[in-house]
């Protein structure tokens, strides 16, 4: 850990709350739709959909709607009703104006690191809605450099640390995707911090195995304190 000089962060689920609110607007959708499907069935559907999505829409609350929108179509046959279509907008707009909730522990990590690092975020998803959720978390002002990728793979992460102007070996990647956040940044030979958060979205589970010994796993944010 001696050569970090960046300590990337991710955003949603490392810092702040954010799956467990998508699983809560599933679950509302997957009621207005019962009259067409059950609910097991509904949400497998949304999933599907919602991955066929991805190159379109990207990540974030709006492909989410629009997603839930076309499922609703699908798996109704059609019948669905404005009213209902009304309702779907209303429960994933919802999404928009959830208060942030830092998770425990996150702002001292960050007052603890700022200043002996480059702290850089690292997320995925719309920009306006990621920005937004920035602003709200009163964490902006602890880092040096925002990043919203499309994607969190390897040219992706490469691109930053040219833009960073490191070597791979400097940068250090937190993050609680093993997908999005660990795979990648191990690959391209920098190094990574896994922190589990207990709600993960299926997408983001549908990963190789990684070699356990080729990353760091802490059990809260607090913890890199001392491994750092």
């Amino acid at each position: 850990m001696q050569s970090i000089k960046v300590i990337g962060f991710d955003a949603d689920d490392t810092l702040w709350v954010n799956e467990p609110y998508f699983r809560d607007v599933e679950k509302q959708f997957c009621q207005i739709m019962e009259p067409y499907m059950v609910e097991t069935e509904s949400a497998k559907e949304l999933f599907i959909t919602e991955i066929k999505n991805i190159e379109i829409y990207g990540y974030g609350v709006k492909g989410f709607v629009l997603s839930m929108i076309e499922t609703a179509i699908r798996i109704s046959g059609g019948k669905i009703t404005s009213f209902e279509i009304g309702s779907i907008m209303d429960i994933g707009k919802s999404l928009l104006t959830i208060p942030i909730e830092l998770l425990e522990g996150v702002e001292n990590v960050l007052v603890q690191l700022q200043g002996k690092y480059k702290l850089v975020l690292i997320t995925k998803g719309d920009l306006l809605d990621q920005e937004q959720k920035l602003q709200k978390s009163g964490l902006i002002e602890y880092f040096h450099h925002i990043e919203i990728m499309s994607e969190k793979h390897e040219n992706n992460y490469k691109k930053l640390l040219a833009h960073l102007d490191i070597q791979p070996h400097e940068f250090l990647m937190v993050g609680n995707s093993i997908k999005s956040d660990i795979l990648p940044v191990i690959n391209i030979g920098s190094k990574a911090i896994h922190i589990p958060f207990h709600t993960t979205w299926a997408h983001e589970n549908n990963h190789d195995t990684p070699i356990v010994d080729s990353f760091l796993n802490v059990l809260v944010i607090s913890d890199i304190l001392n491994l750092l």
